[in-house]
């Protein structure tokens, strides 16, 4: 099957799509500045490589209602914690702590081994914030997220005792289309790897998925969003009208956004 080799591309089917990469990191660092030093805990490690750190931000005047765990995106090549760290503002303006991982990037390592390592993660932090633990990330972050309720993936039981609810937004789903790509070369992807790599092969999970994607993002995202929605059944899926893949994650910031209250709603459906 012959597959457009820009089908996966986004910076440049974007305005000005370059500049996002610059513009989060900027904003990222502004939120640092500007959210309280002792309600940060910075690049805490979870295992013993350089980018296996995480960064936990807790909410203003009172106890973490839960923990919200974002995943960031970047093709599994790109990006780090510090890039992101404003995302955590819509969490924690309801009450939420907020922790953002780094990880482990090709070509240093394949998609499995980044799987491991989230899943390695995943404990170390759930251990600093009590209550229900909700697990999002955006593109390659969704396809992570979305692994971490896979049964081949190994969690401790409390920790999935408390998963009440994952948000990929604009995720991989289906990794074998990737194997044709160029961004293969960096990404390694073979056809086994692609099978065992793809939330879309495993039975759907018990807790609650609310899937995001853009309606002006690449159509190959939109028909990644749609076939998990098709394959877990119970899951709910939200096409943003005129979001593109960069700007589709800007209501993670806004408390009151739809997502954010959305999401957070995961919570309180898990309550009795």
């Amino acid at each position: 099957m012959k597959i457009d080799p820009t089908s996966y591309d986004n910076a440049d089917f974007i305005l000005d799509g370059h500049s996002y990469f610059d513009r989060w990191g900027a904003a990222a660092a502004a939120f640092r500045d500007s959210w309280p030093e002792d309600l940060q805990v910075l690049d805490q490690p979870y295992g013993d490589g350089s980018r296996q750190a995480f960064d936990l931000f807790l909410p203003r005047d009172t106890a973490p209602r839960g923990l919200f765990v974002f995943i960031h995106g970047g093709f599994w090549r790109l990006s780090g914690r510090k890039d992101w760290s404003h995302i955590a503002q819509g969490a924690l303006g309801n009450g939420w702590a907020v922790a953002i991982p780094s990880y482990p990037l090709a070509p240093d390592v394949h998609v499995a081994e980044i799987t491991r390592s989230i899943a390695q993660a995943l404990p170390v932090m759930a251990a600093r914030v009590p209550g229900p633990l909700i697990v999002g990330g955006h593109s390659a972050g969704g396809h992570l997220s979305l692994r971490m309720v896979c049964p081949d993936v190994e969690l401790p039981d409390e920790v999935r005792a408390r998963l009440v609810g994952i948000l990929p937004i604009s995720p991989l789903a289906d990794l074998t289309p990737l194997v044709m790509l160029p961004m293969n070369e960096f990404l390694r992807i073979d056809a086994d790897e692609a099978e065992s790599e793809s939330p879309i092969r495993y039975p759907e999970p018990a807790c609650i998925v609310q899937v995001e994607v853009g309606s002006a993002e690449r159509p190959a995202f939109v028909d990644q969003a749609i076939r998990l929605a098709d394959a877990w059944l119970k899951s709910d899926l939200t096409v943003a009208e005129g979001c593109h893949h960069f700007d589709v994650i800007d209501p993670l910031t806004d408390p009151a956004s739809r997502m954010v209250q959305h999401m957070l709603s995961m919570a309180a459906s898990d309550q009795p």
